[in-house]
């Protein structure tokens, strides 16, 4: 019989990391949704604020929400700070890292799948990692199958994700894409926990670390504030209606102070008299080469 239980708290701590990593991707898709729509350098602040949602309330905080209820018979489990905090920095930044690869090159086949593979192997880096941070009394041991397996869950989420960031909006849609990200990274965790084995064995010397109620609490605490606060900022934003409406009235002005300008000697008309078009540009409206 294995040593190790991944629901001691029974079923709870699943329900709420599904429900963690849901609720951060369906930010992380409605602030891609807001970058998508004001586009320019302001972009670069949703996309931001994005990788953070994703990364790390829908990856990171889920996972770790998880390991609350992961136990090893015979051996008291403890953290690695550092190495625990690295994890939650580098599954930011992958997911920042593919999110904008793909704003770059929009839907184009290279860019959707070398983000999905950057973000997916770092996220299952992330995974990995802190599973890495955890010290017991026993011996760790990996089925090789069974990682590579997680892995190939975590790109084709990544993958997955990345292309909801590109195409998914309304509220409706956004909530459905959401629920279908938290299966697909809450089940890449639970397989990875899979190829987890443990030999317990009786401890030479006290274990090193901090018990996950004394800073993986706080952690996700804090993290959680600022889903929360991201949450309010795209909340008190303006909205899609309201930033199209805006747009359509200054073209409609700009429109009329062309015709006048064209009306006048030497005006330069309107742009698509200039023989003008619209360049092809990315979200940040740097030409695509």
């Amino acid at each position: 019989m294995s040593p190790i239980d991944h629901f001691s708290h029974g079923p709870l701590t699943l329900l709420l990391a599904y429900a963690m990593s849901s609720v951060g991707s369906m930010l992380g898709l409605l602030l891609t949704s807001r970058a998508r729509l004001v586009g320019g350098r302001e972009a670069k602040f949703w996309l931001a604020g994005a990788a953070v949602a994703i990364g790390g309330t829908g990856i990171w905080t889920m996972h770790f929400i998880a390991m609350m209820g992961f136990a090893v018979q015979g051996t008291m489990i403890r953290y690695d700070m550092p190495l625990t905090a690295a994890s939650a920095l580098l599954a930011v930044v992958v997911v920042g890292a593919g999110l904008f690869m793909v704003s770059r090159g929009g839907e184009r086949a290279p860019y959707l799948l070398g983000g999905g593979v950057l973000a997916g192997v770092g996220v299952a880096g992330m995974h990995y990692l802190g599973m890495y941070a955890m010290n017991m009394a026993g011996d760790v041991s990996y089925d090789p199958l069974i990682v590579a397996l997680s892995v190939l869950i975590a790109i084709a989420a990544a993958t997955i994700a990345l292309w909801f960031t590109l195409r998914v909006r309304g509220a409706v849609k956004i909530g459905g894409a959401a629920l279908v990200m938290g299966v697909a990274v809450t089940g890449m965790h639970y397989t990875g926990m899979y190829a987890m084995s443990v030999h317990a064995h009786s401890p030479s010397a006290p274990i090193p670390g901090a018990a996950a109620i004394d800073f993986l609490l706080p952690l996700i605490v804090g993290i959680s504030v600022i889903t929360m606060g991201l949450l309010l900022a795209v909340m008190l934003s303006p909205s899609e209606k309201e930033m199209r409406g805006e747009a359509e009235f200054l073209a409609r002005m700009e429109g009329r102070g062309g015709t006048e300008e064209a009306g006048r000697p030497n005006g330069r008309g309107r742009p698509e008299e200039r023989g003008g078009g619209a360049p092809d540009v990315d979200l940040f409206g740097t030409p695509r080469s």
